[in-house]
């Protein structure tokens, strides 16, 4: 991964040399690039703000500096980030979806922010994305980059020296992480819990699960329900009374497709009960209920004429249940379903459907073909490689 870094204090980034982001800038693992922004100005002040249109306190950070830098740098195609007050929210969700892009370009304001067209004229030569730490102000968007940085670089592969220790920290699985205790077992009079030192691997599992659940609901409660969701998956096989919630959830998770595609005319938005209902029939549909309601769903089978080839279909997560790794565990599951015979997994998504795309990939399918027509679809396979069932 590449990164760029714009900004008016480039000192300020000296902690990306520090600890493990210097390890991997020195492993070849990111690249990272930090360049001061005065250099794309011409005056002999090295001028990069000026009084805001429209009167106001304070000052706005010019255009053309950002114009060249962006023109020089060759910006186009990266994912630009741009710290802001006004920008999504910093989390674990939104870290692990930067940590997909190829390269990341900071663009780090002051003042009173950077002017508007600059964050248009990015968007029109690449992903832009403008993130909030909180709902807070900072001098300058310096701290935020480094912030994301961190938040980002720690879980690309070969990062972390045990990988396992990112699954167990607060909010990978919605939950604040549990507390925790090092040798000695007694100290000031304070003791180790119990059952740290019993060897009872189940029963710790279960004391660490409830003190994320106890510590976020004292702590955070707006995460407990969605944080609940993530760590409690329970899929099921679906059954034909599952067909009108199926279809409810189909036609949400389509919709968006349909737009992202511009293409009002896939299957799955004109299907009706019925046609569900045959699913649940001709596929093994296996589904997931949080609280009694249905938030997610994927189907496969054996391919007619493609006997060593599973075909995976409708994987659907509960918009309001998206970022929390229910995709994922659902592509998980379906792959661990097929059948001993099978050599290939396939599935499809939209010709537009980015996000899917990337999604996928980093799941270890590969595209293979894309059809005709203003949806596609992509065709994505991978090959089985787990040792058959016995």
């Amino acid at each position: 991964m590449r990164l760029d870094y714009l900004t008016i204090f480039p000192d300020y980034l000296a902690p990306l040399t520090l600890s493990l982001p210097g390890k991997a800038v020195s492993g070849g693992l990111i690249e990272v690039h930090v360049h001061d922004l005065r250099r794309w100005t011409h005056d002999r002040h090295r001028t990069v703000d000026d009084t805001p249109y429209g009167g106001g306190a304070g000052m706005v950070m010019k255009p053309e500096p950002f114009g060249e830098a962006f023109d020089e740098l060759a910006i186009d195609g990266a994912t630009i980030v741009v710290p802001t007050p006004s920008g999504r929210p910093l989390t674990q969700a939104l870290a692990r979806e930067l940590a997909t892009r190829e390269r990341l370009v900071f663009c780090c304001g002051r003042y009173e922010g950077i002017d508007q067209r600059v964050l248009d004229h990015a968007a029109e030569r690449g992903e832009l994305i403008e993130v909030s730490l909180g709902d807070y102000v900072l001098n300058g968007g310096e701290v935020a980059a480094l912030a994301v940085t961190e938040a980002v670089v720690r879980l690309l592969p070969g990062f972390m020296g045990n990988a396992e220790s990112l699954t167990e920290e607060s909010h990978e699985a919605g939950l604040l992480e549990y507390p925790s205790y090092t040798k000695p077992a007694v100290w000031r009079d304070r003791e180790v819990p119990p059952v740290l030192l019993s060897g009872d691997h189940g029963a710790i599992a279960r004391w660490r699960r409830q003190q994320s659940l106890d510590r976020t609901a004292a702590r955070r409660p707006d995460l407990l329900h969605g944080a609940q969701a993530a760590g409690e998956w329970v899929i099921a096989s679906a059954v034909p009374a599952d067909a009108p919630e199926l279809l409810t959830l189909q036609l949400a998770c389509w919709v968006t497709e349909a737009l992202v595609n511009d293409d009002l005319s896939i299957p799955p938005l004109h299907e009706g009960l019925a046609d569900v209902e045959a699913s649940v029939r001709d596929w093994d549909v296996y589904v997931v209920r949080v609280a009694g309601r249905l938030v997610g769903s994927v189907r496969g089978r054996v391919v007619d004429d493609e006997p060593t080839v599973w075909e995976i279909g409708r994987l659907m997560a509960a918009p309001d249940l998206r970022g929390r790794g229910l995709g994922r565990v659902l592509l998980e599951h379906i792959e661990r379903a097929a059948p001993p015979t099978v050599q290939r997994f396939r599935l499809f998504t939209g010709l537009h459907s980015e996000a899917n795309l990337r999604r996928y990939k980093r799941a270890g399918y590969r595209v293979v073909a894309t059809h005709d027509g203003p949806s596609g679809p992509v065709v994505l396979e991978k090959p089985q490689r787990r040792a058959p069932r016995t």
